[in-house]
């Protein structure tokens, strides 16, 4: 990992694009993991990837959300300019404009089932973008979009050791149920971090999506596990109704939701907030896969 500051932040926009030196600059509340997030002055942000296997991110934003904004209908990142690194801060980072809004919660969505609507038609608009030249899921975004067989042994590690905790035998059928099918159709676009953390809301609606740093195109089933990891009953067949997706792109989806939640929870300390996010989603998952 990259040690960032604010003082090396400051320095970098100093020496870099000094238009900005008198802008104000500070950190946003939730600054994410991948990468670490400052607000500069009242209109933009600075992105700065946390380590090199997320600093592909700066160039394929830099490239596609230009492609992407106009044929959207919500508000995603505008990358402003691009810094460059140094011996300092040896990886390129970004500055693009701020979006209004609050990251999503329960609290502050109004209407769940709306939320669900809005989150459903951002993604099929994301779809519709035509995939020509875009680039192809794998190490660069964690192979989302590609096969989640790739992540089969940790899964099944995992599974293993929580024996005691869960029905393994119930676990691995949804496991495997996941790995059973896979992707059939044209590449199609994906943000590839559907989460509470890269969503915006105001006044109970989604306003804006960020952080397109695990985008690609392949199968975009792993788009969906917004389902398992926020979503209630109820929202969450609008949103998969919505997505029009058939069964074998639900259990592939699925499956992307248990792994994230798995290696959330094992990888954690117990008891964390981490691990106690994966814990919940893990039981979400249990009760969807069993009702009738």
């Amino acid at each position: 990992m990259v040690d960032i500051t604010g003082e090396l932040v400051r320095r970098l926009i100093d020496s870099q694009h000094p238009q900005w030196r008198e802008l104000p600059l500070k950190p946003v509340d939730r600054s994410g993991h991948d990468n670490r997030t400052y607000r500069l002055g009242s209109d933009m942000t600075v992105r700065l990837p946390s380590h090199e296997r997320y600093a592909s991110a700066v160039e394929k934003e830099l490239t596609w959300l230009p492609v992407f904004k106009p044929l959207l209908s919500l508000p995603i990142p505008e990358p402003v300019a691009k810094g460059e690194p140094t011996d300092e801060y040896p990886l390129p980072w970004s500055v693009n404009r701020w979006i209004e809004g609050e990251t999503v919660t329960h609290a502050n969505v109004g209407v769940p089932n709306q939320f669900a609507e809005d989150l459903a038609g951002f993604l099929q608009e994301l779809q519709a973008i035509d995939a020509t030249g875009g680039v192809p899921a794998g190490i660069q975004n964690f192979h989302r979009g590609g096969n989640l067989a790739v992540y089969d042994e940790d899964t099944r590690k995992i599974i293993d050791a929580l024996a005691g905790e869960y029905d393994a035998r119930l676990l691995t059928e949804i496991w495997e149920r996941a790995l059973a099918t896979t992707y059939q159709a044209a590449p199609l676009w994906l943000h590839g971090d559907v989460a509470v953390g890269n969503l915006l809301v105001r006044s109970g609606r989604l306003s804006g999506v960020i952080d397109f740093g695990t985008m690609g195109v392949g199968d975009p089933s792993s788009d969906l596990v917004m389902a398992w990891n926020f979503f209630d009953v109820d929202s969450r067949r609008i949103f998969l109704d919505r997505m029009n997706v058939d069964e074998a792109t639900v259990d592939r989806a699925r499956g992307w939701a248990l792994w994230k939640a798995l290696i959330t929870y094992a990888w954690n300390e117990r008891r964390s907030e981490l691990a106690n996010w994966g814990k919940r989603v893990i039981d979400v998952i249990v009760v969807d896969y069993r009702k009738p």
